[in-house]
């Protein structure tokens, strides 16, 4: 019997190439060894996204995009965390073993107080309950599918060992396993993938590469890759060049090497090199481009596939909540 992954996927706005490499092909790997689940984080990108349209419009993208990428809903289970109620009801149930002092640790809270702190405001401005209380409801997401690993960047173990400590809390006061221990699957050497300006892929650098832009538009974009000043005669180092580095996540091997070798002979300008990437980017990018385009024009058949995928979910997730609730003394 397989075990148990499950991905959250937090709806924040366009998916980028650094997006795809780094974090949707990884996750979708998981389907190969997992019984793989994977949801849309809705009630959780409501913490800061307050306008109607955009957090309904930014599901459905970001859902379509992963579709789009090769995400199988007849392989895995893909849901909304909204259309599952049985995991609000787990939050609720979880805060009653859960310390303060435990969510006063989380590094969002903690970061978001120091800004505070940093302006000379009230320690917990601006700070809505949603935030400090994340830990919780992502601990219930984790738990009520009995998940045996939750892959996570480094920087994110904290949240699942959080929701070890809640469910092993659970545990000790009643004297037996209600709840399943999960563990971190920390992702450690997915790729980086390099911006325009060199640094890593970012919105919040504005130096992204958007996943689905149209042709025109992609190339567009990639011409503005930011290069230093050498000559066309010049030879160049494929290896510090984000324009190569880029190359080779599309490129065959074959491709690489000859590139590399044009690099490093000389008499190739940043323009051939730039050209180059667009047109392995494209071959990559098309295919998937036109699924998501596809999904995206039939929004009803995209939701039913969500509706689905919840189906599938709540039974287990009812499970969970039903044995929680014997062990409570309230079902």
């Amino acid at each position: 019997m397989k075990k148990i992954s499950l991905t959250g996927i937090k709806p924040t706005g366009d998916l980028h190439i650094g997006n795809y490499f780094g974090a949707i092909k990884p996750a979708l790997e998981l389907a190969k060894e997992y019984d793989a689940r994977y949801f849309i984080a809705d009630y959780h990108a409501l913490n800061t996204m307050k306008d109607p349209k955009e957090l309904n419009s930014t599901i459905r993208q970001v859902a379509a995009g992963w579709l789009a990428s090769g995400l199988d809903p007849e392989n895995v289970i893909f849901y909304r965390q909204s259309s599952v109620p049985e995991v609000f009801e787990l939050a609720t149930m979880l805060m009653a073993f859960t310390a303060k002092g435990l969510m006063n640790r989380a590094h969002a809270y903690k970061a978001a107080s120091q800004i505070n702190i940093d302006k000379g405001e009230d320690t917990d401005a601006g700070i809505n309950m949603g935030l400090f209380s994340y830990p919780v409801l992502m601990a219930a997401d984790i738990i009520i599918f009995d998940s045996d690993v939750v892959p996570v960047g480094k920087d994110q173990v904290q949240h699942i060992e959080m929701a070890q400590d809640i469910a092993q809390s659970i545990n000790a006061n009643y004297g037996k396993q209600i709840l399943k221990i999960p563990q971190a699957a920390v992702q450690g050497n997915t790729a980086v993938v390099p911006g325009l300006d060199g640094r890593k892929m970012s919105k919040s650098y504005s130096n992204t590469i958007p996943l689905f832009a149209p042709e025109n538009q992609l190339k567009k974009i990639i011409m503005r890759i930011v290069t230093n000043s050498q000559g066309v005669e010049e030879p160049k180092d494929p290896g510090e060049s984000q324009i190569y580095l880029l190359y080779k996540l599309f490129a065959d091997e074959n491709e690489q090497a000859e590139l590399a070798k044009l690099y490093r002979a000389g008499g190739m300008g940043w323009g051939t090199a730039k050209e180059e990437l667009f047109r392995v980017t494209n071959r990559c990018l098309t295919p998937i481009r036109e699924k998501y385009n596809d999904i995206m024009a039939d929004i009803p058949a995209l939701d039913k596939i969500l509706e689905q995928g919840a189906e599938k979910a709540r039974p287990i997730a009812a499970a969970t909540v039903k044995r929680f609730r014997k062990a409570c003394g309230i079902d």
